[in-house]
Parts: structure tokens; C-alpha cells; sequence
């Protein structure tokens, strides 16, 4: 079927009108590849450009501006593409990257990597050299004398799709493998690179028609009734996974008509409701002690696993978490299922997630809610009081943020990689899908400093994020959420340290390493960018700096000096890093 993109942008503006008109009519005339490029981009659903630019780029850069495609200029290639993960995930179209070469493209790699593994669709357009002066080493060269081809400009382990476009009348066969990509659920992540000579060379072919079309993979009617037939043989639970953020009006649906126990990833926060009584905690990383209690004394018969890899994040990857008849695990990648867990028994089902739903609902009759257990293992936690001594205990912080910004906003909320995500996983709790965002197992630090931007722009709204000191200093985007004037809150747990770090090397047994990082005033750094503000070194001033951020209309600062002797929830992390070095699992 042909994929309708809902405009997310004001662009029956009279001022993006004239531009599109613009556009389109110069484009009616002779014109440039840069500029077919940036049309195809365009009809694609394309609504946002993020990246560095840089003069082997200029002229895609200029076709880009005068397109209806809204161009942010960020100050790093690696924090734009970070922020076009999050815009894609925000915004459900995809999200443009460009770079000029050389160092352009090798800055923005960590952050397509991360692309990859998060499942987001993201187009890297960069500049490579022109083929008169390869070998002859130019400014910043961009050729296979310089810089390896596999990998960089070749489909592969980064990218979906890579090409090097050495043609005009390549762009056809550009177009298509791009509009499959895109049509295609899940991921895509590809790279066009243009040589500076062939981005301002005229275009001798008509340009191509484009049709995005999607075709959702299905499980037929016999694994769906043997589905059944599995699920029906005993108590079950369900694991929810990112994959399935559009079914969970489904997968309550399913949970209520046959009781079955849900727990969920750390990215699939919210997805099941977590104040339902069937929910027992969030797996893996900062992940709740309650789920192992369930799967140690309840033991389920079979799990349904639904939209996860069950990588390390999800699942620690720990014996405990495998079912006493093993998975029924539904993905739309094929290669997925059994691949965490080898030697467990999987029943594959290659699937999107919302329609195999929809499928086994058939087969389950209405009755009453009927829990697998009386009382089933749940994560409690008691409010801390606030105290009026002392540096902020994050556990008293994240209680603050849960009332004022889980429950008294629609905000949304994303945390950083390592500590802060730690805490976000373990003490916020979610209702709606949504409302959160983390890191996966790519796990870079400085991906939600700099997602956050695209994701409140996207969204259109006010987005938080939740960073620790050593992110924050790495790779931010202030500047650029500045320039835009972006609703964007960064929370910083201000330590002093490279926290887990600290943490995990000291539980490992290793002594004497060194995490400290020089006390900084974040609040200083960002009205120096002419953003706003705040330093908390009290628990008592939470609250006010908390409200303060959520009425500010420009980029928001709270620099939270945080007691770095209380520890984050990532012992089962550092548990699973032990067991690795002792012995190989059994199933």
C-alpha cells in the first residue's frame, strides 16, 4: 500500500508555499543534481536536514534552503545525527543528514551507527571529492586514497544502502533503492555521496517518480492458531518490546483476556501501562528485581516476546529470564528471533507487530481478568523526603520529576546512556507509550544531550532530557537549540565523575582509576550560549527549578549538584559483566 505521511509542520503557511512554488518551478526548468537530490529527499516525505556544512557541500546545502525542507545548522555532525534519530522516532518521516568530507563524514559515523541500532530511518548526504582531483590529495579528500570505501560508501554493517553517486543518470536507481528502504518497516539507514562537480552538473534525465510503498509482513493463519495452541497450554508472559510501540492498545487487550504477566524492555517503557496490575518491572539495564523474582518463583511456561532483539540492555542476557518452554517471538526482522538466546527453544514469527496482534486476538474469547498469581512480584518504591542539607540524592530528584513532568506534563522524557538512564529506567513510571526515550545497546554518550533537539523540534513541543555531567561535556547541542529558540530542558546529575564508571570499576575489584571530572557550572555554559538556567544544590529547590524549566520559553538549564556517594541501579550490569569473565551460560 502507499505510505501517507501526516504533515507534522505548518506548511500550508502562506511564506512555505512560496517557497514549495519556488521550488517546483525552478525545478520545471533546467536544473541541478543537488538539486534533484534535494527534490527526491522531499517527495519522500523528507521535512527536516540536519548537519555541518562545509564547501565540497554548498551546493546541496543551498538546495536545501531553498526547498520546503527545514535546515538546522548544528555544531557538530555527530549531534546531528543523533538529533535525526530522535526527530525520525518523534516524527514517524525521515530525517536528512549532511556533511561535507572528509572529517564530516567520519564525525557523523557514531551517530548513523547508533541509527542502526536503534532502528531509525536517516539519510546521510555528503560531498566526496571530485574524480579530477582524487589521488592529488585535496583539501579534506574524500576517495578510496584516503579513506576506506567498505563500509563508509559500500551497504554494509552502517549502512542499509551506500553509493557513491558518479552520474546524473544514476539517480534513478538512487531513487528506487531509497524509496524501498524507506517503504520497508523498521530501520533504514543510507548514504548518498556526491562528488562536488557532479552535485552542480545539470541533470540530463527526467527526474523519477516516487513511490513509497509498504508491505507489513504477516503470520499466516496456521502460526497464529499454533500460537495459540502454545500460549494456551499454560500461564505465559509477555515481553514488550520497543518493536511493538503501535500495538499496545493490542497488547492490554491481550494481557486483560488471559492474565498474562507483562514486563517490558527499558525503551518500551509506557507501551503496557506500569501502574497495571498485571506489570511486574522493566528487564535488563536499571531494570526491577521484581521481574526475576517472577521469573525465579512463578516461572511462566512460554514468553511472547514482542518487538525486542532480548540483547543486553533488554535482558542481561541471563538464564532466569528464559521460560521453562522457551519464546514465542514475534519480529519483523527475520534474523532476529533465537539469537540472544541460541539454545533456547523459539518459536519464530516473522511479523509486524500490531497485525499478528490484531490475528490472535481473534482467538481469544472475552472473560473476566484472571491473574496468573494472587499477588505477583511488583517494583515499590517509598518517597524520600527532601532534605534541607546536604547535595541532592538522585533518588529524591527522580520522585520530583516523576510528579511534575511524568504526571503533571505530556513532556517527553529521555534519558542519557549509563547512569541516567539507569536511573530513568528503574524509578520513572509510564503510562502511555510515547512519553520516553533511551538508548539501546549502542549506548553513546551524548545521544540524548543532542537527540533532544530534534526531538522537541519535531514534536513540537517542550522535550527533558536527562544527562549526566561526563555526556553533557562530551557533545551538546545547546547552541544549536538556542539558535532554532527549541523548548528543549536538560537535567544535569552533576557529579563530579564518570559515575558508573567510578562505580563499575570498583565492584569489578579494579582500584586506583581515575573518573573525576573538574566540577563545571552548567549554568554558566549555557547563558554564555544565551540560554537559561539553573543550579540546584539543594533537595528543597527541586520543585521550584523543576516549574521554573517548564514555563521558560528558551533553552532551559538545570545543573544538579548530585551526591555522588549514592549508588545507581546497575548492579545487575556489573553482575553480568562478572559472570562473562567466569563461565559460559547453560540453558
Amino acid at each position: 500500500m502507499d505510505i501517507q505521511f501526516q504533515d507534522t509542520q505548518a506548511d500550508t503557511t502562506e511564506s512555505l508555499n512560496s517557497t514549495k512554488q519556488l521550488f517546483d518551478s525552478k525545478l520545471s526548468a533546467t536544473f541541478s543534481v543537488a538539486e534533484a537530490v534535494v527534490k527526491i529527499l522531499k517527495d519522500m516525505g523528507v521535512q527536516y536536514a540536519f548537519g555541518v556544512s562545509g564547501g565540497a557541500i554548498a551546493p546541496v546545502w543551498a538546495a536545501l534552503h531553498q526547498s520546503p525542507i527545514q535546515v538546522l545548522h548544528f555544531r557538530h555532525e555527530a549531534g546531528a545525527a543523533f538529533a535525526a534519530i530522535e526527530a525520525h522516532f518523534a516524527s514517524d518521516r525521515p530525517v536528512v543528514v549532511f556533511t561535507t568530507t572528509g572529517p564530516g563524514i567520519t564525525n557523523a559515523l557514531t551517530g548513523l551507527l547508533a541509527a542502526r541500532w536503534e532502528g531509525a530511518k536517516v539519510i546521510l548526504v555528503s560531498a566526496s571529492t571530485s574524480a579530477t582531483q582524487r589521488g592529488r590529495w585535496a583539501c579534506q579528500e574524500t576517495s578510496t586514497y584516503t579513506m576506506p570505501c567498505t563500509g563508509i560508501f559500500t551497504s554494509g554493517q552502517i549502512f542499509n544502502y551506500a553509493t557513491t553517486l558518479e552520474s546524473s543518470d544514476e539517480l534513478t536507481e538512487v531513487s528506487r533503492r531509497l524509496a524501498l528502504g524507506l517503504g520497508q518497516p523498521g530501520g533504514f539507514v543510507a548514504h548518498i555521496s556526491i562528488p562536488t562537480n557532479i552535485q552542480t552538473s545539470s541533470l540530463k534525465t527526467s527526474l523519477p517518480r516516487i513511490t513509497l510503498s509498504q508491505s507489513l509482513a504477516t503470520a499466516s493463519e496456521e502460526t497464529i492458531a499454533e500460537c495459540v495452541r502454545l500460549l494456551s497450554e499454560g500461564p505465559f508472559a509477555i515481553w514488550v518490546g520497543f518493536g511493538a510501540r503501535g500495538a499496545a492498545k493490542e497488547i492490554r487487550q491481550l494481557a486483560e483476556r488471559t492474565g498474562a504477566v507483562v514486563m517490558c524492555s527499558p525503551r518500551a517503557k509506557g507501551i503496557f501501562p506500569e501502574n497495571h496490575p498485571q506489570f511486574v518491572g522493566v528487564t535488563g539495564f536499571g531494570g526491577h528485581e521484581s521481574v526475576f523474582r517472577y521469573m525465579q518463583e512463578y516461572r511462566p511456561l512460554r514468553t511472547l516476546v514482542l518487538g525486542t532483539r532480548l540483547g543486553e540492555r533488554t535482558s542481561l542476557l541471563l538464564p532466569v529470564m528464559v521460560p521453562l518452554r522457551g519464546f514465542l517471538h514475534v519480529d519483523i526482522d527475520p534474523e532476529i528471533p533465537g539469537t540472544a538466546y541460541p539454545s533456547a527453544e523459539t518459536f519464530a514469527i516473522p511479523s509486524d507487530i500490531r497485525v499478528f496482534m490484531k490475528g490472535l486476538l481473534k482467538h481469544f474469547s472475552q472473560h473476566p481478568i484472571q491473574l496468573t498469581k494472587p499477588m505477583l512480584p511488583r517494583y515499590e518504591h517509598s518517597t524520600i523526603n527532601p532534605r534541607t542539607h546536604g547535595k541532592v540524592r538522585p533518588v529524591v530528584l527522580m520522585d520530583a520529576i516523576q510528579r511534575l513532568i511524568v504526571e503533571g506534563s505530556d513532556v517527553l522524557v529521555m534519558a542519557e546512556s549509563s547512569s541516567s538512564s539507569a536511573w530513568g529506567n528503574y524509578m520513572l513510571r509510564f503510562a502511555k507509550p510515547h512519553r520516553y526515550r533511551n538508548c539501546s545497546g549502542f549506548a553513546s554518550m551524548g545521544h540524548i544531550t543532542t537527540g533532544v533537539v530534534g526531538a522537541a523540534l519535531t514534536r513540537g513541543g517542550k522535550a527533558l532530557a536527562i544527562v549526566g555531567d561526563g555526556a553533557m561535556l562530551m557533545n551538546n547541542e545547546i547552541s544549536t537549540a538556542v539558535k532554532y529558540q527549541i523548548p528543549v530542558v536538560w537535567i544535569v546529575l552533576n557529579d563530579g565523575h564518570y559515575n558508573m564508571c567510578d562505580r563499575g570499576m570498583a565492584m569489578l575489584g579494579f582500584q586506583g582509576v581515575d573518573a573525576e571530572i573538574p566540577q563545571t557550572d552548567f549554568v554558566k555554559i549555557a547563558c554564555g550560549m544565551g540560554a537559561d538556567g539553573i543550579r540546584v544544590e539543594r533537595e528543597t529547590d527541586i520543585q521550584a527549578a523543576l516549574e521554573k524549566a517548564m514555563v521558560a520559553i528558551a533553552p532551559f538549564v538545570i545543573d544538579v549538584v548530585i551526591d555522588a556517594t549514592q549508588p545507581a541501579p546497575i548492579e545487575s550490569r556489573i553482575r553480568n559483566l562478572i559472570t562473562q569473565s567466569e563461565t559460559n551460560y547453560c540453558y
